[in-house]
């Protein structure tokens, strides 16, 4: 018996569509996804982060001055040298802009390598799975083709060798962390704490909000843990 077309249509209207599960999904759309997912990301947070002020006049990821130098902060400004407290400031966060620029290609290998099994460990992870397998990947590269290019930057203010000089001293003798041995290496890792914060503001909203992404793929892969 055929059916009225106008009666079909009514059926289809009114048939509830059931949303898809983390079980229908195959392998290949579950990689494709996340991959999709995972380079527009991180593209979005080196976007972000790239540009000018893109670490300075972002409260959450701006890099204040070492912990130790906060300390005779105040007394550095006494002695008349608080322009160059500011030019030290300003340099760190602009070491870190350009830095961050750089981990496009890392990045990118690190999505290229994903296999089945971390797709899934990611899919089925906590709100920033995503982020931990990007850091877990690339933490340690990224920190080595940073480190030149934060270097280059900072080394033209006075005060970080100043301050190179001394905390060097502090650090042999356990009274700064190793990564506060140096502008260099303090910055370092500040700019990858910062990469990975906005990274992972990305994957969270994506999670909140798979209809929001710009690729069906990562839409149906998403929206399959609604």
């Amino acid at each position: 018996m055929r059916l009225h077309p106008l009666l079909l249509l009514a059926l289809l209207v009114t048939t509830p569509v059931f949303a898809l599960g983390i079980a229908d999904l195959t392998n290949k759309d579950t990689i494709a996804g996340l991959k999709q997912a995972l380079t527009d990301g991180s593209a979005a947070a080196i976007g972000k982060l790239g540009a000018e002020n893109g670490f300075f006049s972002n409260a959450k990821v701006k890099i204040p001055l070492p912990e130790s130098l906060q300390k005779v902060e105040g007394l550095l400004r006494a002695m008349g040298m608080k322009r160059q407290a500011d030019e030290l400031e300003l340099a760190m966060n602009r070491a870190a802009e350009s830095a961050v620029s750089e981990a496009k290609p890392l990045l990118v290998n690190a999505v290229k390598a994903m296999t089945v099994q971390d797709a899934k460990g990611i899919l089925s992870g906590g709100d920033t799975a995503a982020t931990d397998y990007f850091r877990g990947k690339t933490a340690a590269p990224l920190a080595i083709k940073f480190l030149p290019i934060v270097k280059k930057t900072t080394a033209k203010v006075g005060l970080a060798e100043k301050y190179n000089a001394i905390a060097g001293k502090g650090a042999q003798l356990g009274l700064l962390d190793a990564d506060q041995a140096t502008i260099e290496q303090y910055v370092t890792k500040k700019a990858l704490d910062g990469l990975f914060i906005m990274i992972a503001d990305e994957e969270k909203a994506l999670r909140q909000d798979p209809v929001g992404a710009a690729s069906s793929i990562v839409q149906k892969v998403f929206g399959a843990l609604k």
